[in-house]
């Protein structure tokens, strides 16, 4: 991913915060060095997901931040002038990308509100998500003030979850989450299918999220909501 945007983003991105959750070797620097300033934080021990994002962008004063999975890859072009362009409407307080898996196909990032029938639709029935509540984190550019205003990833998420949790209180600001036309490739796999230690804070965060004032909310509004289709705050 770094160097993608090195390669493609020369000019738009002034700063990336690069977190080691564990020991590592830096990056090789591409040829002619970074074309940004690159700041390298290493953890005394390993933080969450949110954790980790909160204090990579504590103190930004860009007017744009945003949130990068290692594991997407940038494509054919810069994304982040589309981005930027989406993030500046009015009322917008998120921008994010279409995602594709490695062969090109178009993945699930959009989702509706993770109620026990939304999952049991999903995962049993096999079915659509009906509405975009939320988008995952994998690549998210807010207006730093809106970034600012959210106080960031609610850190009681170690994984799985805070990007719901953020999405459901930006939206109940009257914030809206707008996609760009623009695509990256994300090519994680979620481990919590594969490991029993993600599994547990998975089902955790989940727990965490449906005793959450956002979530109650959130759920709160969409039932009371009759026009189509269902809206949390902003439509």
């Amino acid at each position: 991913m770094l160097h993608g945007m090195a390669r493609l983003c020369r000019g738009s991105v002034t700063r990336v915060v690069l977190t080691f959750n564990i020991p590592e070797p830096p990056p090789p620097e591409p040829p002619g060095g970074w074309p940004f300033v690159l700041d390298i934080r290493r953890n005394a021990r390993p933080l969450g997901f949110g954790a980790n994002h909160n204090r990579a962008l504590a103190g930004a004063q860009e007017p744009f931040v945003a949130v990068v999975n290692p594991d997407i890859a940038f494509l054919d072009a810069d994304p982040f002038p589309a981005l930027r362009r989406a993030a500046s409407e009015r009322g917008v307080g998120c921008a994010y990308p279409e995602q594709v898996d490695g062969h090109g196909v178009p993945q699930d990032a959009e989702r509706e509100l993770p109620t026990p029938s939304a999952l049991w639709r999903r995962r049993v029935l096999r079915q659509a998500e009906r509405r975009t509540d939320w988008v995952n984190a994998a690549f998210l550019l807010f207006p730093g003030p809106v970034w600012s205003a959210l106080g960031g990833f609610d850190e009681r998420y170690f994984m799985y979850c805070e990007d719901v949790d953020l999405c459901l209180r930006l939206r109940l600001r009257g914030r809206t989450l707008a996609k760009a036309p623009v695509r990256v490739a994300h090519v994680g796999q979620r481990a919590s299918r594969r490991r029993l230690a993600h599994l547990a804070w998975h089902v955790r965060s989940l727990l965490t999220l449906w005793t959450s004032p956002a979530y109650h909310q959130a759920r709160s509004l969409l039932r009371s909501d009759t026009a189509e289709p269902r809206r949390i705050g902003a439509p």
